[in-house]
């Protein structure tokens, strides 16, 4: 059996190999989140304090990706392939063209700027929904620039790329951070990271029916994350959920049963699947990006 590891459900041995094993592939970062994997072979991420994207790959080890980045946080892939970025410093969505020119694609809502959008996920109608917590604009941030609210709250939207109409669909919300669709694309899991700032804030996940594509139901309790918060997460394709905690990427079963641990030590901030077969999750962890190999693989815009 893999080392590095807690079990609490016997299925969660079957998502092991038995070469499991937690590797480190760089460090310097202040704050690493929001990794994504590229059709290039690499895995992009940001560091958000130093206002960085860094790239690592097997062939070239890390490298600079984009400097300054607006202080960019959480990062996906539009269904054309097309890295989708969120910027705290610009209050945007931005993409990445194929000419490696940036775009916005949103950074109002009924006049006003966002607060910091934070991190998105594309569903299969092309459409992105995205969160905004206050974190780069925040009184001391060293993820942006202070800033008064021009929100009434912290939200979660939905942009249809083809209109650019904008609509707000979460309002009930501390501070939504890390969101996912289930496989099939008919559940929405958000995490709430309100704990950040306030030790009775919420430091769980909730999950909503997603209606007609285009709304969501009433949320319900998926699952609260200790120790720490549920900052970001990802989906393979048995269903599981893979989300970030303070000790581990902790994983569960869309019914909400903790299945297990992969043991990390920093404090985790993201994860996503990557690799040829789509079968290493590489992880996001305070200073670090770790990778560790699995016998499962990932769902791409999940």
């Amino acid at each position: 059996m893999a080392e590095g590891v807690e079990v609490f459900d016997e299925r969660f041995k079957e998502l092991l190999l038995p070469e499991s094993r937690l590797e480190h592939l760089a460090d310097g970062c202040i704050w690493a989140e929001g990794p994504v994997w590229l059709p290039d072979d690499s895995v992009v991420w940001s560091d958000i304090p130093n206002n960085r994207m860094l790239r690592w790959s097997a062939a070239s080890g890390v490298e600079t990706f984009r400097q300054p980045s607006n202080y960019s946080n959480g990062n996906t892939l539009d269904r054309q392939g097309r890295l989708v970025t969120c910027e705290h410093g610009a209050r945007r969505v931005s993409r990445t063209e194929a000419d490696g020119s940036v775009v916005t694609l949103a950074d109002r809502y009924q006049g006003g700027r966002f607060n910091s959008p934070n991190d998105l996920v594309v569903r299969p109608d092309d459409s992105i929904w995205f969160t905004d917590p206050p974190y780069g604009i925040l009184p001391g941030t060293e993820e942006g620039y202070e800033n008064p609210f021009e929100q009434d709250g912290c939200h979660v939207y939905r942009l249809d790329p083809a209109s650019g109409a904008i609509a707000r669909v979460i309002d009930d919300m501390v501070k939504p951070n890390g969101l996912a669709f289930s496989p099939d694309g008919e559940r929405l899991y958000v995490a709430d990271t309100g704990a950040s700032h306030d030790p009775d804030g919420p430091h769980h996940i909730r999950v909503f029916d997603v209606v007609d594509g285009v709304s969501l139901g009433e949320g319900r309790l998926f699952a609260e994350i200790n120790p720490g918060l549920p900052d970001g997460f990802r989906f393979d394709q048995n269903g599981y959920l893979f989300t970030s905690s303070a000790d581990s990427i902790q994983v569960y079963t869309q019914a909400g049963e903790r299945l297990g641990k992969i043991l990390v030590p920093e404090p985790i901030a993201n994860c996503c699947f990557g690799g040829p077969q789509f079968d290493h999750l590489y992880i996001t962890a305070t200073t670090s990006l770790y990778v560790i190999r699995l016998n499962t693989r990932g769902v791409l815009h999940a």
